[in-house]
């Protein structure tokens, strides 16, 4: 039997002074399930967020809420009986409220509920020694931790997420981020979060909705999202990219690094071939002068050290290709510096390159 989607929205569409923000975004989330949508700032992602919590009404399109109609143009349920639990950077606690009292707000049912519902919430996000505290007396980590637990506390069946964790360093964020994500997964909300960054919608997402300009361009799982990417912008969203230019013939792309497939793309189209700073090796031991390398590896260029930095768990190594002077990036496992203006042979991963007709 197919579950039906906890969240589901369909063609949401919204638009400030004639331009479309939010353009025909659909998408659904499973209970339990968590969905990151992933863009750079500006794109519609906090909008989309606003209109399914009911804060923002769309243009055009329709919410729906395990099968249930929320919100189209004309009907509307109201944001405080949608059953979704909010959660945003600035944790917005109640100053004047201690904890106990910041993560009871808004909970319904007998005093005695509330207070078993509040130390059970406390307990599993580690907050019950603190739960007398005031928010002015925690750190941003823990004041997230409240946030989380007054979100949760109401039970919500979807819990919307805009950029929560960016408040937060570095170190703290990876352990908070682990944290939240057991938590919610128990609870069995469906989960929506907004974020900008790449690797935390890696690390917490079940499926990512990647948006550009109003509209989600490309959705799926982590692995499939990050090594099939729709496009060239996608792939360097994700990450560094180098970019090699040629034009088809024979459904075949000549480079100085050999030839590449390009199925299915007429001849004469002009195309971009993308790889990671991470798929391109460096060829120590023939130095581009001894046995030919595999077909996998291709043809080695040979390029000029211009830069070379140590980036803790391997070193990145930026080369002047002699064949048209562009610049190609390689990350190389541990350290590795060599001098500027040191010759190097690069060969490129054939299976890990991408190839995309130029717009």
């Amino acid at each position: 039997m197919t579950q039906t989607p906890r969240l589901e929205i369909r063609n949401l569409r919204r638009a400030f002074d004639g331009r479309a923000v939010v353009d025909d975004v659909s998408l659904s989330v499973m209970p339990g399930q968590v969905t990151c949508l992933l863009g750079p700032s500006g794109c519609g992602k906090s909008t989309t967020l606003r209109m399914i919590a009911g804060v923002e009404m769309q243009d055009s399109g329709t919410i729906h809420v395990d099968g249930k109609l929320v919100c189209d143009t004309v009907f509307r349920i109201p944001p405080e009986e949608r059953s979704i639990g909010l959660m945003f950077q600035d944790f917005a606690l109640f100053p004047h409220l201690d904890v106990a009292h910041n993560v009871a707000f808004g909970l319904k049912g007998s005093r005695s509920e509330s207070r078993a519902r509040v130390a059970a919430l406390l307990d599993r996000v580690g907050m019950s020694r603190h739960i007398h505290a005031y928010p002015h007396q925690l750190s941003g980590g823990e004041q997230q931790r409240v946030a989380l637990a007054r979100a949760l506390a109401p039970r919500p069946r979807i819990m919307l997420m805009d950029e929560p964790f960016s408040g937060l360093d570095d170190r703290l964020r990876d352990d908070i981020r682990d944290e939240t994500l057991e938590v919610l997964k128990d609870e069995g909300a469906a989960v929506l979060l907004v974020t900008h960054e790449p690797g935390e919608a890696m690390r917490m997402a079940d499926e990512i909705a990647l948006m550009r300009d109003g509209r989600i361009v490309q959705q799926g799982a982590p692995y499939n999202i990050y090594n099939t990417p729709t496009d060239k912008e996608a792939a360097g969203f994700f990450s560094d990219i180098n970019v090699i230019s040629g034009i088809v013939e024979g459904a075949l792309t000549q480079t100085p690094f050999g030839q590449f497939l390009a199925p299915g793309v007429p001849n004469g189209t002009k195309v971009d071939i993308v790889i990671r700073p991470q798929h391109l090796k460096i060829d120590f031991d023939r130095g581009g002068r001894g046995p030919n390398p595999t077909p996998l590896e291709g043809t080695p260029a040979r390029g000029i050290v211009e830069r070379a930095r140590f980036m803790g768990s391997e070193s990145l190594v930026e080369l002047r290709m002699d064949f048209d002077g562009s610049k190609l990036k390689a990350l190389i496992p541990s350290v590795f510096l060599p001098q500027i203006g040191t010759p190097l042979w690069i060969m490129i991963r054939r299976d890990r390159c991408f190839v995309f007709p130029r717009d």
